[in-house]
């Protein structure tokens, strides 16, 4: 049976295809072929993908990306499409389900948004309910560095707290949505936020949601 990981990966990698290499991203500096890069590395070289997170490795993953970047863009997107190697823990469904469903989502988002005719995609009701379940376990580490007290709501009431402070800002939207909110893609995520209307533009302009 298909995962929700595995059918938004060959979804990205379809819409890298189309778009070609250098359609512009919501990745800053990045275009389509850094981030078919990006998504490379991460799943083959774990050796420079720490670099991400952990300052230290940064030039490293710098290195390897320069690397993986010149690579032809086809075979990026083959690489992609074939999934990680066997060594890989994301090779394994459980990981993979768990790590690859948000990233292969808002990266699919991310190239999509980025044109200027984007319209939003139709989600199922059983896609949405997972992303919401990755999005509750995920909330306070992704809304750590919120300036506000940052409260996600689905339609039907469902909430999680992504970082308790005063004043409180409550965004309210489809899950979909509030996770590329709280994944720093405030500008395009279709949510309406209620709260003070200074906490509001503050939420709305930092760069510190996500990782």
């Amino acid at each position: 049976m298909s995962t929700h990981a595995k059918r938004e990966r060959l979804l990205f990698a379809d819409l890298l295809e189309t778009a070609g290499p250098e359609a512009p991203t919501l990745c800053e500096g990045w275009k389509t072929r850094d981030l078919a890069a990006h998504v490379v590395v991460r799943e083959r070289r774990p050796d420079a993908a720490g670099g991400i997170l952990i300052k230290q490795l940064a030039s490293r993953l710098d290195r390897v990306m320069e690397e993986f970047t010149a690579k032809p863009y086809e075979e990026l997107i083959q690489l992609i499409r074939t999934g990680p190697p066997r060594f890989s823990p994301f090779s394994l469904k459980q990981i993979d389900e768990a790590s690859n469903t948000i990233e292969f989502y808002v990266h699919t988002e991310d190239i999509r948004r980025a044109q200027p005719d984007w319209s939003p995609r139709e989600l199922d009701h059983v896609f949405q309910d997972a992303l919401w379940s990755r999005l509750e376990r995920t909330a306070r580490l992704m809304g750590r560095g919120s300036p506000t007290g940052l409260v996600l709501r689905r339609p039907d009431g469902q909430t999680a707290v992504a970082h308790r402070g005063a004043p409180v800002v409550t965004v309210t939207g489809e899950p979909s949505e509030l996770l590329l909110f709280l994944y720093g893609r405030q500008q395009v995520a279709d949510v309406e936020l209620e709260g003070e209307k200074e906490a509001i533009t503050r939420l709305h302009e930092t760069k510190q949601l996500g990782i």
